[in-house]
């Protein structure tokens, strides 16, 4: 299927649904909203599935793996082959988020859609589009068929995922910088209101790293209003695919969890190529990256969880499955 049939399945929430669920958290033994964000999850769950009750049994997390180029310009405090070893580690339960997906008995996927090596872990799912992309600093870091292409590789996997819920997450050293630079772009906002630190590079770095996200975008000069071509000018493999997998959860009407900052900058473009896509959204933790917030609020999301968190990997989306479980419990069970 192409991106624009995808797109086509995508509907807004069911309406009905979420009223009938509205309607029974009212006649419940509590004083009413009592519950807060929980009775508030149970009525979105209403609106995506069509079911005033919900069942959150199978949890499943999607990571995709990729390079940046833009590393060469040394806005990272970490070397590229943390991408390739901790990518790796993913499928061995040995990183954050893996370990949290063992604890609270999640699935997981690690994708390679641009790693910048060959990975002979059979646990790695081979997606690669190209061996990382290119310095977006001096060009493009892809074409719009490789953007699409990445893009069409989360909706899929998202697709053929059976899971009650799905999480988006992310291994890419650099990424903190091109998922700046796309969120700089969209939001049409100066470049030192959405950088952060990322992994927590020297002052000398960061004052760079803001440098070569201007030099990017004035060099690449992306369509704010076209989600596709600033991914393809200034982001990277891995939030392309990422962004492809929250149209794909939301084609396939299940609730998809946003990580941290790159994920938020994910989510907001596929909402920004379906609106409707916001529907399906639920945030997890408020993550430290200044970005994050801005993302949020342009998202209309409130982040759930308060735990100073800010590792990605998709490391808030196990937590925040349970979150969903509890509202799901108290619309069953009270």
């Amino acid at each position: 299927m192409t991106l624009r049939e995808w797109t086509a399945k995508i509907t807004p929430p069911d309406a009905a649904a979420m009223e009938e669920a509205r309607r029974r958290q009212a006649q419940l033994a509590k004083p009413p909203g009592s519950l807060g964000r929980l009775e508030d999850l149970s009525v979105q769950l209403a609106g995506v599935t069509g079911r005033v009750h919900n069942k959150i049994e199978k949890k499943h997390l999607l990571v995709f793996a990729a390079d940046n180029g833009v590393v060469d310009e040394g806005v990272s405090s970490a070397p590229r082959s943390v991408t390739l070893s901790q990518t790796i580690n993913l499928t061995r339960g040995k990183t954050g988020a893996a370990t949290l997906c063992k604890h609270f008995g999640c699935t997981i996927t690690v994708c390679d859609v641009g790693v910048a090596a060959d990975i002979r872990e059979k646990a790695v799912l081979c997606r690669k589009i190209a061996y990382g992309t290119k310095n977006i600093a001096r060009g493009s870091a892809m074409t719009r068929e490789e953007c699409e292409r990445a893009v069409l590789t989360g909706i899929e996997l998202a697709a053929e995922t059976d899971a009650d819920v799905l999480g988006v997450g992310e291994m890419g050293i650099g990424n903190t910088t091109t998922s700046s630079a796309v969120l700089a772009v969209l939001l049409d906002a100066p470049v030192e209101t959405v950088t952060g630190r990322g992994g927590g590079v020297t002052d000398e770095a960061f004052t760079r790293k803001k440098a070569v996200i201007q030099k990017a975008i004035a060099i690449n000069a992306p369509d704010r209003n076209d989600a596709l071509d600033v991914l393809a000018k200034v982001g990277g493999f891995d939030l392309a695919a990422m962004c492809g997998a929250f149209l794909g959860a939301a084609a396939t009407r299940r609730p998809v969890v946003i990580d941290g900052l790159i994920s938020a900058v994910a989510a907001l473009c596929a909402c920004r190529i379906c609106p409707d896509v916001r529907a399906y959204l639920v945030p997890s933790h408020a993550s430290y990256e200044i970005g994050y917030r801005i993302a949020a609020q342009e998202l209309g999301q409130e982040p759930c969880l308060l735990l100073g968190m800010r590792l990605g990997e998709g490391s808030g989306c196990p937590v925040m499955f349970q979150i969903l479980r509890a509202a799901c419990a108290v619309m069953d069970g009270m």
